[in-house]
């Protein structure tokens, strides 16, 4: 029993690990000039692979496994948003080489820096988890959702001076396109810490 408490909240603590290098990389290279498109989406989509290859972990654990650490439900709510963000992140990626994005701005490094402070709630959170300390994941959930907030002002910001200084039509689509995806990936975010507050009100 102790051993397949191990994998799960292993895989979790390794999810959560995988989430925040792949912000960070995500921020690093928005940043400045954007890197070598070709490599920065195979990279991006090397991070996805990995979170899908953790919920098959968790996943076939799962259908082995009578006794679980907490709800078997929950385990794969958690699993699943987690990867909703690492997909977020990729998705985000794949509209810059889709639309031809060759330049970061403003924006887009204000959303990085966003979601990386995301990334690193979601992380603290899951750590907690993982130690059963479940009442202390509270405060990093409360940040995700006050991130998320932030995350929608952003997304009006960012439209409003897109608006007001863009004249290119193709140019304003891509750019409000990927806007909208960077602000649905701190959506994600949040899910994750609605089903952790779930988790907290079932076992506390």
């Amino acid at each position: 029993m102790f051993k397949k408490k191990d994998i799960f909240f292993k895989t979790l603590e390794q999810m959560a690990d995988v989430i925040v290098e792949a912000v960070d990389r995500f921020a690093v290279s928005v940043s400045g000039e954007l890197p070598n498109m070709a490599d920065f989406t195979k990279e991006m989509k090397d991070f996805e692979h990995r979170g899908d290859d953790f919920t098959h972990t968790i996943i076939t654990e799962l259908n082995k496994t009578f006794i679980t650490p907490i709800e078997r439900e929950d385990i794969m709510e958690l699993v699943k948003r987690l990867d909703d963000v690492l997909d977020g992140v990729e998705a985000c990626v794949s509209r810059f080489d889709m639309y031809h994005v060759t330049k970061s701005d403003v924006n887009i490094r204000n959303f990085a820096d966003c979601l990386r402070r995301c990334s690193l709630e979601i992380k603290s959170a899951i750590y907690l988890l993982t130690q059963k300390k479940l009442l202390a994941m509270q405060p990093h959930c409360v940040k995700l959702h006050e991130l998320e907030n932030e995350g929608d002002v952003l997304m009006r910001q960012s439209v409003k001076h897109l608006f007001q200084n863009v004249t290119d039509p193709i140019e304003l689509m891509k750019y409000k396109e990927v806007y909208e995806r960077l602000e649905e990936t701190t959506d994600s975010c949040e899910h994750v810490a609605n089903t952790l507050q779930s988790i907290i009100m079932r076992n506390s």
